[in-house]
């Protein structure tokens, strides 16, 4: 991945909408969960996107932080279950074809399972009670010692535990599956999240 003077850039065509570097996209921790937990240390030793890197992202949301993946990767198989923000999602798979929008139920992986090829990145992004239990479910599509890239919300699982107490929790759980790699809070970028990267046993 490039960096230029320690910030994370993407090696895009900068948009109207995109900060730039010497040309390059600047990948903006404010704007995206990704670049928070690469500035944050998360893991950044274990990731590394490249020209032949794919990736399965859960929660793709309109696609902001599906097309700084695009700069750099293969191919991004986006997964989003809400209409709205799949509908910009498609208009950006238009534009780049390394983009493949996918509208289903994360929590039910059998849905893509036809269309998905074994990935290196699992890249999960979802506010559901049981996003520990969704990473499992979606470890089918990791290569062996794929990497799994989690944001925990934690106000999405419990209002009244405090966020460290979930991440212990939710890193309990993961430890079955994977091997726990690095985890932190993302303050101050995003309160009440967490970065959890784990390899796949």
């Amino acid at each position: 991945m490039i960096c230029i003077d320690g910030t994370l850039v993407s090696p895009g065509k900068p948009g109207p909408a995109d900060r730039n570097i010497q040309g390059y996209r600047v990948w903006q921790p404010q704007k995206s969960k990704f670049a928070a937990l690469w500035y944050a240390g998360v893991g950044r030793d274990r990731i590394d996107l490249t020209k032949d890197t794919r990736i399965l992202y859960l929660g793709a949301g309109n696609g902001s932080t599906a097309s700084f993946f695009a700069d750099y990767c293969e191919v991004v198989y986006a997964v989003e279950f809400a209409p709205w923000p799949m509908k910009d999602l498609i208009l950006l798979a238009l534009q780049r074809n390394n983009i493949i929008p996918i509208m289903a139920d994360a929590r039910n992986p059998a849905l893509y399972l036809p269309v998905v090829e074994p990935v290196d990145y699992l890249y999960m992004d979802v506010a559901q009670p049981d996003q520990a239990g969704i990473a499992i479910a979606n470890r089918i599509f990791l290569r062996d010692s794929g990497i799994l890239i989690l944001v925990l919300k934690t106000r999405s699982i419990s209002a009244g535990d405090s966020p460290g107490v979930i991440v212990e929790r939710t890193v309990t759980r993961l430890t079955g599956h994977f091997q726990i790699l690095a985890h932190r809070l993302l303050e101050p970028y995003y309160p009440d999240h967490a970065g959890i990267v784990c390899m796949k046993r």
